[in-house]
């Protein structure tokens, strides 16, 4: 064929398959301009419009926009830039779509109502920046002005919500009510108030090292669960020796003596703490980013109960 040829677009439209429609608005768009028009004004386009119509109808299949692939013939960006760029738009839509279909499977599993449904959809659509600053914003307005061990901050913010690609219902369940959690005034002020009596017992007793609290946390858990599987009720003469080393312990820890005194002090300590929404919290956590569930609540249930019928 000869490399002078014009076409009409009814030309280009039987060599290309495309429509007559579809090549008119690319050339009103400037993507594949007319090489000259005939007396009746009609217009007429060189070879170069066969090579352009191909890569334009490509990238326009891939999604790019008519803008970005002017710029593309133009060579002011190249097909690679363009591709990697809608390649990484891809990614954002094949995740959404993921999280959509994983909200749906929660709604269809729970029964949820149209308002449910709502705010699962809202929630799960946050992108991860979204998610960590709502968490960030909870963080904030519970400690604010307060002189948080730094240890702990650094803990609670590294600790944030990481939705996989492809989440379960369970993960999705667990992210909304993370979400309504952290906005629930009630929570909020319950953590900040457990805060506040942190660090007046700081203050009252000092800061024991981290490494000395987990591991006082730790034979706490031990222990009561050892009492429990043994059936050894919490009130129970049975259950003695294990509050006497438990709180001996925790008096060593504190630097204080055991006695009644301590006893009612670390009793007020461990209730005040003792919110079940705060193990939640970082159970749902956990969930979401599939970490190991942390599981302290029964423990300390069990030696506020033995505590109690101590006094």
């Amino acid at each position: 064929m000869d490399d002078d040829t014009l076409h009409s677009i009814g030309d280009l439209a039987r060599l290309t398959g495309l429509s007559v429609k579809t090549i008119r608005f690319w050339s009103d768009a400037g993507v594949v301009p007319p090489t000259d028009r005939t007396p009746a004004g009609y217009r007429l386009y060189g070879q170069d419009a066969l090579a352009r119509l191909g890569l334009v109808r490509t990238l326009r299949e891939l999604g790019v926009g008519l803008a970005a692939i002017q710029r593309v013939l133009e060579r002011e960006i190249t097909v690679a830039e363009v591709a990697a760029v809608h390649a990484e738009a891809l990614d954002v839509q094949i995740r959404t779509l993921r999280l959509r279909q994983a909200v749906l499977r929660a709604v269809a599993g729970r029964g949820s109502t149209p308002e449910e449904m709502e705010l699962m959809h809202k929630l799960a659509n946050l992108s991860d920046q979204e998610r960590r600053r709502l968490i960030h914003d909870f963080i904030d307005h519970a400690f604010d002005g307060l002189d948080v061990d730094a240890e702990f901050l650094a803990t609670m913010r590294s600790a944030m919500p990481e939705l996989p690609e492809d989440p379960a219902p369970e993960q999705i369940d667990a992210w909304v009510e993370l979400a309504e959690l952290v906005q629930d005034a009630d929570f909020r002020a319950g953590m900040r108030k457990a805060a506040v009596d942190q660090l007046r017992s700081r203050t009252e007793v000092g800061a024991p090292a981290p490494e000395d609290t987990r591991r006082l946390a730790d034979l706490i858990r031990e222990r009561t669960a050892r009492a429990q599987e043994s059936g050894v009720e919490p009130t129970s003469e049975e259950a003695r020796p294990v509050v006497d080393e438990l709180v001996a312990r925790s008096a060593e820890l504190s630097g204080r003596e055991d006695g009644p005194e301590f006893r009612t002090w670390l009793l007020e300590r461990m209730e005040i703490g003792n919110d079940s929404r705060f193990e939640r919290y970082w159970r749902l956590i956990a969930v979401i980013n599939g970490w190991p569930a942390p599981s302290m609540g029964p423990a300390m249930d069990w030696l506020i109960a033995a505590l109690r019928a101590g006094r």
